[in-house]
């Protein structure tokens, strides 16, 4: 599943407690992400996922679960 995966590269990369991630937990409210952090993350997923996220598309990710939605 791509939570799975997405989770596991937020908390290795940012170093963040797994329970602290979930569908619903928003990037910059609940995880302090700025849009640089956002963009790392969007470059990582886009590695491991092998998938282009337009920018356009990133505009309209604010939580781990839209990122799920847009690599499924």
């Amino acid at each position: 599943m791509p939570y799975e995966k997405i989770k596991q590269i937020i908390c290795e990369e940012f170093e963040i407690d797994e329970d602290d991630i979930s569908l619903d937990t928003d990037l910059v409210a609940d995880l302090g992400f700025d849009e640089l952090d956002i963009a790392d993350l969007c470059m990582s997923l886009e590695d491991a996922f092998e998938k282009e996220i337009s920018d356009e598309d990133l505009q309209d990710i604010e939580t781990v679960g839209d990122f799920v939605k847009h690599l499924e």
